[in-house]
């Protein structure tokens, strides 16, 4: 059975948490990640429940609120953030938290982040997915914005997230991080990037990353995650034009799930 294909809310903006769906149940989406932002929808457990029962559409995850424009969403603590974060999934029938490393300056949450995460962890059968992200890059400096790292790698979490826009970033090769991180992997945010030092989220097949190579490789060994798409449609003039984006990012992963997809330098596979 191939993985789960998911929406995240994100994918939609500037459109609402409650479009996304809408657009992911007539699109054919598997279920939604509803990031934690500041439409008040996407902070209420029991309007996303409503939601998701009217359309009939699964809640697979839930992004914890960590952006910059989130710092403020469900408060301004970051521990009672995740706390919130898995009551919601566990609510709404959620296997899924996703959650990003602390920001360098959160000294405190970020000197407890890892062996809290495990802690919470073992109170709940809700996964915490930790996400690679990327130095920050102004001009020839880069600056190290979050701690104990923005490689997942480095640390021992017992669930990982890999999102491929963040691999091009900070110009990781994405196929090393998902076999380096094994059976750690059970979340993957699919999305493109051209190794601007922007984080760009662009349509799976548009830019650099391995995409198709790594959805090939999860699906000869049986990933049983779930792959996420989490692509930028900001630019989208109409919402026709942002639904064809969706639709070809959905297309695009169920197909190098299945395995339609040409070998790179002699294999596809990626160990996981």
């Amino acid at each position: 059975m191939s993985p789960l294909v998911t929406l995240s809310t994100a994918s939609t903006y500037p459109e609402s948490t409650a479009a996304s769906f809408e657009i992911a149940a007539r699109l054919g989406y598997d279920g939604l990640e509803v990031m934690v932002l500041t439409d008040p929808v996407s902070q209420d457990p029991e309007a996303l429940l409503r939601l998701r029962d009217h359309y009939g559409i699964a809640i697979t995850s839930i992004h914890a609120p960590c952006l910059l424009i989130s710092q403020r969403v469900w408060g301004s603590e970051p521990w009672p953030k995740l706390q919130r974060a898995q009551a919601a999934a566990e609510l709404l029938g959620a296997s899924t938290v996703v959650v990003h490393p602390p920001f360098r300056w959160q000294r405190d949450y970020a000197r407890d982040f890892v062996t809290g995460i495990e802690a919470m962890a073992s109170e709940t059968d809700v996964r915490f997915a930790v996400e690679n992200m990327f130095p920050w890059r102004a001009a020839s400096r880069e600056f190290a914005a979050y701690l104990p790292s923005w490689d997942v790698r480095d640390d021992d979490y017992l669930h990982t997230t890999l999102d491929l826009s963040h691999t091009s970033v900070s110009g990781t090769d994405a196929l090393e991080m998902a076999t380096d991180l094994g059976e750690r992997l059970v979340h993957v945010h699919l999305a493109d990037g051209s190794g601007s030092n922007r984080d760009e989220h662009l349509v799976p097949g548009r830019g650099t990353q391995p995409c198709a190579q790594l959805l090939n490789g999860l699906g000869a060994v049986g990933f049983d995650g779930q792959v996420v798409v989490e692509i930028s449609t900001r630019k989208a003039v109409v919402r026709a034009e942002r639904e064809a984006d969706l639709r070809e990012a959905l297309e695009f992963a169920r197909r190098h799930l299945a395995g339609d997809v040409p070998r790179v330098h002699g294999t596809s596979e990626v160990a996981t």
